[in-house]
């Protein structure tokens, strides 16, 4: 039996996390279809309060705007599942809660189509002073598989684009 950490959520998490401790950095979640998810997975690594500002899930598409500061205009031209929404999300976050990094969800977790987009479309999104990363996803399954899936997605995202920052983030 391998000591091997298995690949996934909360190995991402683990490793998330101690990049940016290494660095002094914090850390903020916007979520809107995970509800919750990225963070409950982020507070489950042991000592993740040194790193883990908060997070806020705005579901309901009002408050994106109302508590992360997405313009009210993108919104009303693109709806909430939009690749610049999860960056506007991810960027709101981490300036309303004072993080250095900020992560954020967005998409339809089914099992019904929304605003045209089908369900299982995600788009995940990660900030930060020196540049954001967004990805877009068509994830399969149903409702608790969507959400795992988008969970997975964007920390795994973050672990990426943290390996990538340099040391002044």
């Amino acid at each position: 039996m391998s000591d091997a950490p298995v690949p996934g959520p909360l190995a991402d998490a683990r490793a998330l996390l101690a990049a940016l401790g290494r660095r002094g950095l914090t850390l903020a979640v916007a979520e809107s279809l995970t509800g919750g998810q990225v963070a409950a997975t982020l507070v489950d690594v042991p000592g993740a309060s040194a790193v883990l500002r908060g997070g806020v899930v705005a579901y309901a598409t009002d408050l994106k705007a109302s508590l992360l500061g997405v313009d009210p205009a993108l919104l009303a031209e693109r709806g909430p599942v939009d690749p610049d929404v999860a960056r506007a999300m991810a960027d709101g976050v981490r300036a309303r809660l004072g993080a250095d990094v900020g992560l954020a969800t967005t998409g339809v977790a089914g099992p019904g189509a929304q605003d045209g987009h089908p369900a299982g479309t995600v788009h995940v999104a990660v900030t930060a002073p020196d540049g954001a990363v967004t990805r877009a996803l068509l994830l399969t399954g149903d409702r608790a598989a969507v959400r795992a899936g988008a969970t997975a997605a964007v920390l795994a995202l973050a672990v990426q684009a943290a390996a990538g920052w340099s040391e002044g983030v």
